[in-house]
């Protein structure tokens, strides 16, 4: 096992860039924790990583539930005496305009995307302030940086996470603090839930432009690798061709 090898907790691990930052953070030789609603693909990913030499674990987590998630970082400690990492990643993103009404998917945008985010700094910031060591990163997106139409809930989620973790870097000197926003990235985001004219432009938009997960992974894996005294604040990291 490499010197600076980490134990390092992600959400949203079934699929997407929580999938693909477990598989780039198990090769780098960090132990991942694995945690997302369906556990029949952690499973399937859990087993490949550790039959490929690497070493991972998994459970079933639903971000909204705080003490599921309170439970998950406490098994993590009691497993490995520390928390290194965080991957705040789990989202949704229904779109639609507001004209639509439609507050039930506004509240589960408000729940996973920024409750959720808020659950998870809440179960390993405590340990991490003990250990006066420690590295939250939050996935937000380029929605946390401009508001576009059909957007507008989610991208007021994406900028609250945005402004929590800037919050979080400037009040703890000894935690580091890391934002990535993607844009349009190949993965299962746009498959639910919004209205069908938003949902499926956001799908054909990704399907021609969209970044693999895999380089929003990597972009995870460089603000993981800085020495200690390093925090890498902010990455935003999009298509070339996105305007």
């Amino acid at each position: 096992m490499p010197s600076d090898r980490k134990i390092v907790l992600v959400t949203g691990a079934s699929s997407g860039i929580g999938e693909a930052t477990a598989r780039h953070l198990a090769a780098a030789g960090h132990h991942v924790a694995l945690r997302a609603r369906r556990t029949d693909r952690l499973a399937l990913l859990t087993k490949e990583l550790n039959e490929a030499g690497y070493s991972a674990e998994y459970a079933e987590l639903e971000v909204t539930d705080q003490a599921g998630v309170h439970a998950f970082a406490e098994g993590a400690l009691a497993r490995h005496g520390r928390i290194d990492v965080l991957v705040d990643n789990a989202g949704v993103v229904p779109l639609a305009p507001p004209a639509a009404v439609r507050v039930a998917e506004w509240d589960q945008m408000i729940d996973v995307n920024l409750r959720g985010v808020l659950h998870g700094i809440a179960a390993v910031l405590p340990s991490m302030l003990e250990r006066r060591s420690g590295h939250v990163v939050n996935i937000a997106s380029t929605a946390a940086h401009r508001v576009d139409p059909t957007a507008a809930v989610y991208c007021a989620t994406k900028y609250a996470v945005r402004a929590l973790s800037e919050g979080l870097r400037q009040e703890n000197s000894d935690i580091r603090v890391t934002v990535v926003s993607p844009g349009f990235t190949r993965s299962e985001l746009a498959d639910k839930g919004g209205a069908p004219q938003a949902q499926g432009s956001a799908r054909n938009t990704t399907e021609m432009i969209g970044l693999n997960a895999s380089a929003v992974a990597e972009a995870i894996g460089y603000a993981i690798a800085q020495p200690s005294g390093v925090d890498v604040n902010e990455i935003v990291v999009r298509p070339t061709a996105q305007n």
